[in-house]
């Protein structure tokens, strides 16, 4: 969110903090090392071109391409080094400014946030960011609704609720345990139901480009649209996989559904991908519309 105050950052940080902070210090760390790398070869690079010749004088290659290949070393190395920096970064900011700003994204999708009762977070990633943006949303309408995140992990689901006690809408905000592919509710019980970048984690035990996982995946999306009410909006911001929850949605002949740019993070592909249950059953090829709106 562009309008957001270096102190409304340092809120934000001090409140969600970063996911998967492991995979940021080793990408830190090995941006380090190529980086002190090239400063050596930079600083050493006649010894290196001398170590190089050495090497390749045993298979009668000219002098001058142990001087190439010495460069060429040292060039990759660089270009490693900052490639890996620009990884860390994005890696940073995907984790919680741009999954702040997509959750605004995704809420704004849902027109009339007055008449929801329940909505479901599906997943419930990024220590409940999407959440407390959905209970921020019912909170600002006076709304009596409340939103229910799903999530897998019991240590998760505490800081979850801790960071929407921080947040002041811990009232607004309940946890439950559960599979995507099996989800605890009856069909019909949910007003709204969001996702932020967890669906295509689903059925990566069969590995992320197999048959078996992309069926699991289809399988969540087919409960998401199960425990929506008739006339309820779904909103799914997820990786890579988006044109496949599309086919399955047009295949489930769901309504209304947009798709947005291509936003990049965690180093790939992602799109929000919004749609509406049918209140009553409709037949024919579902209808597929980008909505620029919502980038």
């Amino acid at each position: 969110m562009g309008k957001s105050t270096s102190r409304d950052w340092t809120q934000i940080y001090s409140i969600y903090g970063i996911d998967q902070w492991q995979t940021l210090i080793f990408l830190l760390c090995q941006a380090i090392l190529f980086a002190v790398l090239s400063v050596l070869y930079l600083l050493y690079f006649e010894p290196i071109c001398v170590f190089f010749e050495r090497l390749l004088s045993a298979a009668a290659v000219p002098a001058v391409s142990a001087r190439f290949a010495a460069g060429f070393t040292g060039s990759v190395t660089a270009l490693s080094a900052l490639c890996l920096f620009f990884a860390a970064a994005n890696f940073f900011y995907s984790s919680v400014p741009l999954h702040y700003d997509m959750a605004q994204r995704m809420v704004s999708a849902v027109t009339d946030w007055s008449s929801v009762k329940l909505a479901l977070d599906l997943g419930c990633c990024g220590r409940g960011i999407l959440l407390n943006a959905v209970a921020t949303q019912l909170k600002k309408e006076g709304s009596s609704g409340r939103v229910v995140g799903l999530d897998g992990s019991k240590r998760e689901t505490l800081s979850t609720l801790r960071n929407a006690k921080m947040e002041g809408v811990g009232e607004y905000v309940t946890c439950r345990d559960g599979d995507a592919r099996r989800l605890p509710f009856p069909d019909d019980y949910f007003d709204v139901v969001v996702s932020g970048v967890f669906v295509h984690t689903v059925g990566r035990e069969y590995g992320p480009h197999t048959v078996e996982a992309s069926a699991e995946r289809m399988r969540a999306m087919g409960e998401v649209v199960r425990v929506l009410k008739p006339g309820g909006i779904g909103v799914v911001w997820d990786l890579v996989h988006v044109p496949e929850y599309v086919r399955r949605l047009q295949e489930m002949k769901m309504e209304d559904i947009r798709v947005s740019e291509r936003v990049t993070a965690f180093m790939v592909g992602s799109h929000i991908v919004s749609f509406r249950k049918p209140s009553q059953q409709v037949m024919g090829p579902g209808e597929v519309r980008l909505d620029w709106r919502s980038c």
